[in-house]
């Protein structure tokens, strides 16, 4: 007789995992019914991926209207400051050329400081806006709405992609959908882009293509350089596992991809082509990094101030140092972590040691949260650390150019303090993450993973006891799935030498 199909499980429901949703839940209509199989629904239009679009739907129109400011009267200083809708993209768009050339990017004497990929995209999108009628819009306006509409895309696409990504858990990618850090940063520069092409990437490898998930991180670092930081994550699986065909396939990937977008413009102005690279490594410190902060707190003309001839080698040093760390927690940690748990304290640590910590690094984040951290409660926490952050970036930066007495200015302290608030936040979830790699019964993702009995259980969530599938660290083998994000070291066992121990040992598995 054929074998039957395996049992689909239901979706998690989040008023039911979540500690926070599940004490709000009484003001939404109460728990999930007895009866009521979470993510099922009769509904013919309201499906759990439609919600999720509208949801994020609805987060662009409140990220318009956040811009409406300089919408309506466009991108000048200090006001663009002053109403917190700064741009790159309008900025760019006059300042490096766009206007008169769409492909200023690749002309000689370029000045445009961005990977090959962003200068298609910023010429590529500059060519649609000069096509279209303008209705009586400044240029730059219809510049800015092309490259959104865009992002609104990049942001439904990457909101789906964390879903399917997610498993059993596709709601956390709500918090994709409404992140607030999102909503307010992410029309100030070509990140979701590179956003996009990352979650793309770890999608097709827990799908089992490491070699078109390569493809994805190639073409994401020739947008930004942060997706290939995930070829990391996945060195620390094949080591516990010294599985390296998979890995191997994700670095030819990438490799091919990014020297497909990026050879041509090389050979034909290498001059062009360079001027990001030399422009990250000359640039002195950024600001909102850490090394800018230092300086800010040293006294004028301090002779133990960060300078750019020496931050490019501290910047390194301490981005290797990390990265070190989280290579030892990766192969030493009890059980094998989670490819996103990995990707998030890498890409976390690159942010950390940057030379500048940008307010829309915070998109970088938000999907990897999403599958490494799923807990509403440390999600708002961090986004409430970015939102003041948001604010006080641009506050400071209006007393810079705005003229005006000191006593009607954001004084410093108070910048440095939002600064250090959110590299706080960002630490904060670093934290969080290393204690459920070395705790995984506390992980809310393994947590909810069927095993193979699927024995139920009970988990007290504050005062309230909420049903869930119980997660057994004993028992790996016997799992169904370890890792949604895992792909082929999804459930691989470990066989480096140092990791080789008796499947009997005792283990706490107390939730």
């Amino acid at each position: 007789m054929p074998e039957s199909p395996p049992r689909r499980l239901p979706a998690v429901s989040p008023t039911q995992d979540d500690r926070l949703l599940a004490a709000l839940r009484r003001g939404i209509g109460g728990p999930v019914g007895a009866h009521t199989v979470p993510g099922r629904s009769a509904a013919r239009f309201f499906t759990p991926f439609r919600v999720l679009i509208l949801l994020t739907t609805l987060a662009a129109v409140v990220a318009v209207l956040q811009k409406s400011f300089c919408r309506i009267n466009g991108w000048g200083q200090p006001d663009v400051y002053f109403a917190g809708c700064y741009s790159d993209w309008t900025a760019l768009y006059a300042g490096r050329g766009l206007a008169e050339n769409a492909l200023a990017p690749f002309a000689d004497g370029s000045t445009f400081e961005y990977p090959v990929l962003a200068a298609l995209v910023a010429s590529m999108t500059a060519m649609i806006a000069q096509t279209l009628p303008s209705f009586g819009a400044s240029a730059s306006l219809i510049y800015f709405d092309v490259n959104f509409l865009f992002v609104f895309a990049l942001w439904v696409v990457t909101v789906i992609v964390t879903a399917r990504s997610a498993g059993r858990r596709y709601w956390d990618a709500a918090m994709v959908a409404v992140a607030p850090g999102i909503i307010l940063a992410g029309s100030i520069n070509w990140d979701m882009w590179a956003v996009a092409l990352m979650m793309l990437g770890m999608w097709l490898f827990g799908g089992g293509k490491p070699g078109w998930a390569g493809v994805m991180l190639g073409l994401g670092a020739a947008m930004k350089v942060f997706p290939m930081l995930l070829l990391g994550a996945l060195l620390i699986l094949a080591v516990r596992s010294l599985r390296f065909a998979p890995l191997a396939w994700t670095v030819l990937g990438a490799v091919v991809a990014w020297l497909v977008v990026n050879l041509p413009l090389m050979i034909a102005n290498p001059e062009a082509w360079s001027l990001f690279y030399t422009f990250s490594s000359e640039r002195p410190p950024g600001w909102s990094s850490i090394w800018q902060i230092y300086n800010e707190v040293l006294p004028d003309g301090s002779a133990l101030a960060v300078t750019g001839a020496s931050l490019g080698t501290l910047s390194v040093v301490s981005f290797v140092l990390c990265c070190g760390g989280i290579f030892l927690l990766g192969v030493l940690a009890p059980h094998r972590p989670r490819f996103a748990q990995l990707a998030l304290l890498i890409v976390a640590a690159f942010i950390l040691c940057n030379k500048v910590y940008s307010p829309q690094f915070v998109l970088w984040l938000v999907p990897l949260v999403a599958l490494a951290l799923p807990n509403w409660r440390d999600f708002l926490i961090w986004q409430l650390a970015e939102v003041l952050h948001f604010f006080a970036i641009w506050a400071h930066l209006s007393s810079q150019v705005s003229g005006h007495e000191n006593v009607h200015q954001l004084d410093s302290s108070i910048y440095v303090m939002a600064v250090l608030a959110h590299v706080a936040a960002t630490v904060y979830l670093m934290v969080r993450v290393v204690q459920q790699i070395l705790r995984p019964e506390d992980d809310p993702v393994r947590r909810s993973l069927p095993a193979q009995s699927e024995r139920p259980t009970t988990v007290p969530v504050g005062t309230r006891k909420l049903n869930a599938t119980h997660w057994d660290p004993g028992d790996l083998a016997a799992q169904s799935i370890d890792d949604p994000q895992g792909g082929p070291y999804d459930g691989a066992a470990d066989r480096a030498p140092w990791l080789i121990r008796s499947t009997t040992a005792d283990v706490d598995t107390r939730i």
